[in-house]
């Protein structure tokens, strides 16, 4: 197999800010605008199943695109002042029990990568947890209202369809972990 080799990166323009928030900043680099994260080392998607072979979504409403959407569980890698320096693994298993009421034995990194390479310089961690227990209801910390799904492995692509057309928005980042655990992951 022939497997391509990155070139090195052009030189870049400087950037320059154009706005900063709480959590995010806008930058311009030549004609590029980007946003980039200021209190996260990134995001990461955790890829579940419990042992009754169900694959764990949550629901929720996100304001940016103002609907309610399916996802998988995810969040941002050391995010607040308790959780700075933390690892993709150490993050995933946090955020799947604080979300879901699931907890990992271990949890394995499948695959990083950017979220919007041509809007965010942030990078997606997807994770893997396995041999779930449960320990409570999840629906996420005080800031969020998050609703669990537990569905079959098996049904999982036909529910997902039902939902969009019944309405939601369906990230598109969860077919990459059904593929995941489709082949094996």
């Amino acid at each position: 197999m022939n497997v391509p080799v990155a070139p090195p990166p052009p030189l870049l323009p400087p950037s320059t800010i154009l706005h900063e928030g709480d959590w995010l900043r806008l930058r311009a680099r030549g004609q590029w605008e980007y946003a980039e994260r200021t209190r996260a080392n990134g995001a990461v998607v955790i890829v579940a199943l419990t042992p009754q072979d169900e694959v764990l979504f949550v629901e929720q409403f996100r304001v940016p695109v103002g609907c309610w959407t399916i996802e998988m569980p995810a969040g941002l890698v050391g995010d607040d002042a308790s959780s700075q320096g933390e690892s993709a693994m150490v993050a995933a298993a946090r955020e799947l029990e604080e979300e879901t009421g699931w907890r990992p034995a271990r949890v394995t990194i499948l695959h990083r990568g950017p979220s919007s390479a041509g809007m965010s310089n942030e990078e997606i961690t997807f994770a893997r947890a396995w041999d779930l227990v449960r320990t409570g209801a999840g629906g996420g910390d005080a800031t969020e209202n998050i609703r669990v799904h537990a569905v079959p492995r098996v049904t999982a692509h036909a529910w997902l369809r039902a939902c969009a057309d019944g309405g939601y928005s369906i990230d598109p980042k969860l077919f990459a972990g059904l593929w995941f655990i489709e082949h094996g992951f």
